[in-house]
């Protein structure tokens, strides 16, 4: 069966996944003040962080409409996968879920099996639920099999995240000004985590970057289960070179099946900010 895999552009696409011809990116809407970015390959990083540091209000988003997603649809491949940023973080999924509905409509006759996936992650989780995508058709499992294999993997999975700037957890209300201010003071970094649904919340922090770190690493360590069957993913925001150590220390400390590196996008620029790193597996 011939098959496509659409990521909202908060999952970012490794060379490779690009030039397959079966992974497309559908982009959002990024606002910052009154400048407005689409997070496509025209985005340019460096200019939006510096927007994001100079303005004193939070970044915004705006989803995908639910036409681009009954564009996506289209085309001759008989099976369609959609993934999509958590439901909890963004209203991607549910843009997703009714173009999906207005594709079906549209059609005289059942054509094709279309999934739309919430990741309930981000970034890179959107990339690894991908590649499992990928990984169960090319095993030639039927769609339905794809779908329940592919949920059972989303069940499974966890996202962390260290952030070496707070002003957006700041500016969005998820941190308080005089805690922000004694955290920056204190070079307090906080290790950020998901509850498993999507929803985003603490699991730790420390003092300076490189502590926090490898706290992260250590959380990964602890709740990791049979990691020689697992890939794992590294999203930096501006920081290659701390992205290759986090990589060089879970290589020493886990035996995992392979390790994606990846580069912000836009979305995942947003909500990382410059310095930031961010874990799925």
């Amino acid at each position: 069966m011939s098959y496509k895999i659409v990521i909202d552009s908060c999952g970012e696409l490794t060379p490779e996944m690009k030039s397959s011809g079966k992974f497309s990116n559908i982009p959002l809407t990024l606002q910052v003040d009154n400048l407005e970015i689409i997070d496509d390959e025209t985005f340019h990083q460096k200019e939006f962080l510096e927007a994001v540091a100079k303005s004193p209000n939070c970044p915004k988003s705006a989803c995908p409409s639910p036409e681009k997603y009954k564009e996506a649809c289209e085309g001759a491949e008989e099976h369609v996968y959609i993934v999509t940023l958590s439901a909890n973080l963004s209203g991607s999924y549910n843009s997703a879920v009714l173009g999906r509905e207005l594709y079906l409509e549209e059609q005289s006759e059942k054509s094709k099996n279309i999934h739309v996936f919430n990741s309930r992650s981000a970034s890179v989780g959107q990339s690894l639920i991908a590649l499992k995508i990928q990984e169960c058709e090319e095993k030639g499992m039927p769609f339905c099999q794809v779908v329940e294999e592919t949920e059972k993997y989303i069940g499974g999975m966890r996202t962390y995240f260290v952030l070496e700037n707070l002003e957006t957890l700041r500016k969005n209300g998820r941190l308080g000004l005089v805690k922000a201010l004694v955290a920056s003071a204190l070079k307090i970094k906080p290790v950020m985590g998901e509850d498993g649904e999507g929803n985003i919340l603490q699991l730790d922090q420390a003092r300076g970057i490189n502590k926090a770190l490898m706290k992260m690493i250590d959380h990964v360590e602890k709740n990791i289960e049979n990691p020689q069957e697992k890939i794992l993913g590294i999203t930096n925001c501006n920081c290659p070179e701390r992205a290759e150590m986090i990589r060089e220390e879970l290589e020493r400390r886990l035996k995992v099946k392979d390790i994606i590196m990846v580069e912000a996008a836009g979305v995942s620029s947003m909500y990382a900010n410059d310095g930031g790193i961010i874990i799925a597996v």
